[in-house]
C-alpha cells in the first residue's frame, strides 16, 4: 500500500484560508442566508460550504470562489472588464509562443 502524503501550508496560506472562510460565513449571515441555500446555490454540499467557512486548505479553490461570489466577496481589486481584459492580455501571450509549447487538443471524429 502507499503511504499516505502529508501536505504541510505556511501559516500565512492557513490565516488567509481562515480570514476567507470567515468573511464567507460573515457576509452569508448579514443577507440573512442559510448554509442550505448557500450550497444549493454553489451547486455544493452543506459540509463543503462549512468546510470552507472553516478554512479548510483541502476545498477545491471553484468552489470557494463559488461561494464568495454568492455572498458578495469581491475576490480581487478590479471590475469585470478589467479582469477580462488581463485574461485577453494573457490569451495573447499564449499565441506567441510556439506551438509546440502549447497543449495539443485532438480532434473529436463523432461520425457515425
Amino acid at each position: 500500500m502507499s503511504k499516505a502524503i502529508t501536505r504541510t501550508y505556511s501559516r500565512y496560506n492557513r490565516d488567509a484560508t481562515a480570514l476567507l472562510g470567515a468573511l464567507i460565513r460573515e457576509a452569508r449571515n448579514e443577507r440573512k442566508l442559510t448554509a442550505q441555500e448557500v450550497a444549493d446555490r454553489a451547486g455544493i454540499s452543506r459540509g463543503l460550504l462549512q468546510r470552507i467557512e472553516k478554512g479548510n486548505l483541502k476545498c477545491e479553490i471553484g468552489a470557494v470562489f463559488e461561494v464568495a461570489t454568492i455572498v458578495g466577496i469581491k475576490l480581487f481589486d478590479a471590475d469585470d472588464t478589467t479582469l477580462t481584459k488581463y485574461l485577453h492580455q494573457t490569451r495573447e501571450k499564449l499565441t506567441l509562443l510556439p506551438k509546440s509549447v502549447r497543449k495539443k487538443s485532438k480532434a473529436v471524429h463523432d461520425d457515425f
